[in-house]
């Protein structure tokens, strides 16, 4: 980087050559450490605006008591409170759970995977499930660096987050498929569900060609 910062005619004609290379590569540095947090090209973390709102990747696993961390996935129980760690192995099996429903229908499980773990990992950052569908909406990046089309992304936010709409307020739609599980609903139930299943059918963006 630096031989051809000293290449360029500009930094020949500077007042200051050395200081023009020495900002050159202090500005890779940190764009090249940006890039590593959030698993993208060394060139697209230098376009800061477009991720000055993201934060290191975060894998879901990673997270400690995510129904505790986060109000949206509080779910009241007349259990006895659950031994340390039992919270963690619910949350991670939960969206386990989501990712092979999407499976099931055709989505990619590495694509599904990927999608689930961000939304998980950004819900800890926003104060409500419906704020979450609407921030991670307008998120034009993640679906471009995932290749999901704003159609399918939008989609996937509304079934696992619930639709945010007052009138699904209350209803399996309004409630999405993370919460639904997080209640206790079993999966199979929510397999039983004609209307999300179809739903998530619809958003796969390289669906299966018919037979």
């Amino acid at each position: 980087m630096a031989f051809e910062v000293m290449l360029a005619p500009s930094t020949r004609n500077a007042g200051n050559p050395w200081a023009v290379v020495t900002r050159a590569v202090q500005i890779t540095c940190i764009a090249e450490a940006r890039a590593s947090g959030l698993l993208v090209a060394t060139s697209k973390a230098r376009r800061t605006p477009r991720i000055a709102g993201f934060h290191d990747a975060v894998r879901f696993a990673e997270r400690e008591r995510l129904a505790d961390y986060h109000p949206a996935f509080a779910v009241t129980s007349d259990d006895d409170d659950p031994e340390p760690g039992e919270d963690d192995g619910r949350v991670a099996a939960v969206l386990s759970e989501t990712v092979a429903l999407f499976v099931s229908v055709g989505w990619d499980a590495a694509l599904v995977a990927d999608c689930v773990e961000h939304v998980a990992s950004r819900l800890g950052d926003l104060s409500s499930r419906s704020r979450a569908v609407e921030v991670l909406r307008r998120d034009h990046t993640v679906p471009v660096l995932l290749g999901v089309p704003p159609r399918s992304w939008t989609a996937m936010l509304r079934i696992v987050l619930g639709h945010p709409t007052p009138k699904h307020t209350g209803t399996p739609t309004g409630d999405g498929v993370l919460l639904r599980l997080l209640r206790g609903e079993p999966p199979d139930c929510l397999r039983d569900d004609a209307d999300l299943m179809d739903a998530i059918r619809a958003a796969n963006p390289n669906p299966r060609p018919e037979p």
